[in-house]
């Protein structure tokens, strides 16, 4: 990137962030996530860095937010509430520190690390012991009198705390260095003169979702997420509203003369006052204590009662902090850790084309590097022509892509009004990529596919399914050395693989006696794979893991199964008529019933076990979202363990979806047919114990 095209970067970045941060401050509508626009601040702040000839006053890294809203009284901060610099890697936290140890290199740091609620931040502002007034954030200077609902939160006190006297006397015994007992100690035993609290009034999870069902059978609209619905009660004019909501509030600041002087003792401090404080923060000798922090927190972030999305980190020393005082819009004793981004920005350079097991194309966009959920993202899907037309996605676009745990990355939104007129939108092949063969698209679908079925690329994709974990699990078998099987003529089709001597592999790069003589045995010990297993493994269109299992349980044979007529498919739970259609289609198929001929020579599938009889039997479930006390494949077989049927579609005859974080559109389908919802906690007290 040259200079000219650096200063037409940032000055549309600036346009997009300000408009976004408009919508996020001010209107608490946000068309894109937080992540996303995090994302695009960082490039911005990144830009100017390198180019800070181009940075100018009103650019969205120098200043706070946006005007205080309209119909609240405005009140002005005694103390500007300033937001802190987000940094995304232990490396930008080091960097941090040795930037402040070149401003003070007779200075000595230790930290107070505190997980970084989302919410919405809050001046508290207490009188003699009693509470004054409320104020947001506004722009940093200027916010809005929200008393009337802050009133509301019961986790607020409306006075403060004043303690036992033991309760005084042991913190000022165990903070005699952290603060000037002259000060401290007749603050608190007569809470006199002006003390202000700052914190973040947020909804928990649990909350939301009570909320929602209550609101849906009022017919009223759904709140988006706990964000959104706490800023939006706190800017209610009718404090019933926000009565309702049922909001809690966290402390993290502590201003005003009360003679303490770390990080550390005002937390305990504010507790002591009556403020809840998040017990997950605490004090951090060094910065190697700060990253143990910041991961042990990370551990847990899906299990908390609330969102949270990254660590703040904080100089403990605050007379030291003080004295380093403030850039811009950023106190430089204190950053926010942010946690790696689900969705980020990033510019797709081209859209190239991969052919799958079933000879689908699908168009796959590069993409510069981005940092998704702890990993660097250079590709994410773009499914099929018509998810290209429906997102207006053109090569050079900027985007926002989004990862999900391990689901394969996806661009989910488009940035029009950063292009610059130079992007190309893309066309899809007439002719297969790899082998040439002419492309068709079938009536009634999405998918484009290659006519040709001795595609390459559908031999490697077909047998790497095959071998896959979740198909017959064969170790060994990566993608490298299947192409090298194929590409050697050495495999064509499923039933080779069995057929394979070690001699045949000898004499191929990569492969010595040994390792020819393991790879040969790691075969043939899956030549008698479970029903549901061997059924996934031959790549059926439509038929994933889950519907094996329920085929393998209602057929108990692959005979029974391969011979049975499209009815008695339609009979198993979960399969409707485009699955259906896809079985009978695959075994009328001469090539496909040649190739499973063969392989059945060298494999046989074990009949399906009787379905187990236990407390479970006779119910249905369905997973949707993360869990965090296991994955989803293990809450599966535990049920199914107990005699219950897992399916992947909801429909009437489900008994229980079980919704876990960040849950799929399953959970509005269970909703509308009527079919009950289990949180985490509500699952496992189904769970009989043993």
């Amino acid at each position: 990137m040259n200079q000219r095209q650096a200063k037409e970067r940032i000055e549309k970045l600036r346009q997009e962030i300000d408009r976004y941060r408009y919508q996020y401050h001010v209107l608490d509508q946000l068309e894109i996530s937080e992540a996303a626009l995090d994302s695009l601040k960082h490039e911005l702040y990144l830009l100017e860095q390198q180019y800070p000839e181009y940075i100018t006053p009103d650019s969205p890294t120098q200043r706070v937010a946006g005007k205080a809203i309209e119909g609240f009284r405005k009140i002005e901060h005694r103390e500007r509430m300033l937001s802190l610099e987000d940094v995304f890697s232990f490396e930008e936290v080091e960097a941090w520190l040795e930037r402040l140890r070149k401003l003070r290199p007779d200075a000595s740091f230790d930290f107070y690390a505190d997980p970084k609620m989302d919410g919405l931040a809050i001046s508290l502002v207490y009188e003699d012991g009693a509470l004054a007034y409320a104020v947001t954030r506004g722009d940093g200077r200027v916010g809005e009198d929200v008393t009337h609902n802050i009133r509301t939160i019961e986790s607020i006190p409306l006075t403060l705390r004043a303690g036992s006297d033991q309760e005084r006397s042991s913190f000022l015994r165990a903070y005699a260095s952290a603060c000037d007992v002259r000060i401290t100690k007749p603050f608190l035993e007569q809470l006199r003169g002006r003390i202000e609290i700052r914190g973040e009034v947020y909804m928990t999870k649990k909350r939301l979702q009570t909320l929602n069902v209550i609101l849906e059978k009022r017919g009223d609209a759904l709140l988006a997420n706990p964000r959104n619905a706490a800023a939006g009660s706190i800017r209610q004019l009718d404090p019933k509203i926000a009565s309702e909501r049922g909001l809690s509030f966290m402390a993290y600041g502590l201003y005003g003369d009360h003679g303490v002087q770390t990080v550390q003792a005002r937390y305990t401090m504010m507790s002591l006052l009556g403020f809840p404080i998040n017990t997950n923060g605490s004090y951090c000798k060094t910065i190697q204590d700060v990253k143990k922090v910041f991961d042990r927190v990370g551990v847990k972030r899906s299990s908390l009662p609330y969102w949270i999305d990254g660590v703040v980190v904080s100089v403990n020393d605050r007379v030291l902090g003080e004295a380093l005082g403030v850039v811009g819009k950023t106190p430089r004793a204190a950053v926010a850790w942010k946690f790696p981004a689900e969705q980020g920005t990033t510019v797709v350079r081209d859209i190239q084309v991969s052919v799958g097991r079933t000879g689908a194309l699908t168009p796959v966009a590069s993409m510069d590097p981005v940092k998704l959920a702890g990993t660097t993202v250079t590709h994410a899907t773009l499914h099929n022509e018509d998810e290209i037309e429906r997102l207006g996605v053109k090569i050079g676009d900027t985007v926002i892509v989004e990862k999900a745990g391990d689901v394969i990355p996806k661009i989910v939104k488009v940035l029009p009004n950063l292009r610059t007129g130079k992007e190309r939108a893309f066309v899809m092949p007439t002719h297969c990529p790899i082998c040439s063969s002419p492309v068709l698209r079938r009536e009634g679908e999405v998918a484009t596919f290659c006519a040709n079925p001795e595609c390459f690329a559908q031999e490697l994709a077909r047998i790497r399914h095959f071998v896959a974990k979740p198909a017959l699990d064969i170790r060994g078998l990566g993608e490298r050395i299947v192409e090298q099987l194929i590409q050697e003529g050495l495999v064509h089709e499923e039933a080779d693989l069995f057929a394979l001597r070690p001699e045949d592999l000898s004499g191929l790069e990569g492969f010595a006696e040994l390792s020819s003589q393991k790879l040969v045995k790691e075969i043939q010990k899956h030549t008698k794979p479970s029903l549901a297993r061997f059924i996934n493994a031959l790549g059926i269109r439509h038929v994933g893991e889950e519907t094996a299992v329920d085929f393998a349980k209602a057929f108990g044979s692959f005979d029974a199964f391969r011979h049975a007529t499209r009815d008695e498919l339609l009979n198993v739970e979960g399969v409707g008529d485009v699955m259906a259609d896809a079985v009978t289609a695959f075994f009328a198929d001469e090539k496909n019933a040649s190739r499973v001929n063969r392989l059945l020579k060298y494999v046989q599938p074990d009949s399906a076990a009787p379905a187990s009889k236990g407390p479970l039997s006779g119910t249905s479930w369905v997973f949707t979202g993360s869990l965090s006390s296991m994955s989803r494949d293990e809450a599966k077989a535990l049920v199914r363990g107990l005699g219950a049927d897992v399916s992947e579609s909801v429909s009437k005859k489900t008994s229980f979806v079980v919704v876990g974080e960040d849950p799929g559109s399953k959970a509005q389908k269970a909703s509308e047919l009527g079919v009950e919802i289990l949180d985490e906690q509500a699952f496992l007290r189904k769970i009989p114990k043993k």
